[in-house]
């Protein structure tokens, strides 16, 4: 195999896993909070408190998942050299970097606290944070979709200069 095989054969894992790694962080968001999250509510003999404290045990753990893929996928974007991310690719990467940054240290705070205060038998009445962290897991799943979008351009072939 010559160089130019390899490379190329490289460049294309990493924008298949550039593919993946938003597919799967997608799939997670969708399932948990737009499935999972409301669902356990309805189940047989699930109280508020109790629903509030496995929602904190689960999206905790999203969290730390949705992490570890973004650490992954940042790899991804700017090593090796070669295959580094620019132009509106670059943006979508800030952008999603910023939504999740915004709700781990703006949102999840307190959301958290109005665990606790319900935990504690207070009724803190209604949240808009519950709102605002649907919002960014919506714009996370659209970012996530564009992020995919570039890397599935990116494995197609350039298009012909007349």
């Amino acid at each position: 195999m010559n160089r130019e095989t390899v490379t190329e054969r490289g460049r294309m894992t990493i924008e298949l896993w550039r593919i993946v790694l938003p597919v799967l962080w997608f799939g997670m968001v969708a399932a948990i909070s737009f499935i999972e999250a409301p669902l356990k509510f309805q189940a047989p003999g699930i109280t508020i408190p109790l629903g509030l404290g496995i929602g904190r045990l689960v999206f905790a753990v999203l969290n730390i998942v949705e992490a570890a893929i973004l650490l992954a996928y940042t790899l991804l974007c700017f090593w090796p050299a070669a295959t580094r991310i620019a132009g509106a690719r670059l943006w979508t990467w800030i952008a999603l970097l910023l939504v999740f940054v915004f709700k781990l240290t703006v949102v999840r705070p307190p959301l958290n606290a109005r665990t606790d205060l319900v935990l504690q038998g207070a009724d803190p009445g209604q949240s808009p944070w519950h709102y605002v962290y649907i919002v960014c897991d919506l714009a996370t799943m659209v970012l996530l979709v564009v992020v995919a979008m570039g890397a599935v351009r990116a494995l197609l072939p350039p298009k012909p200069t007349r």
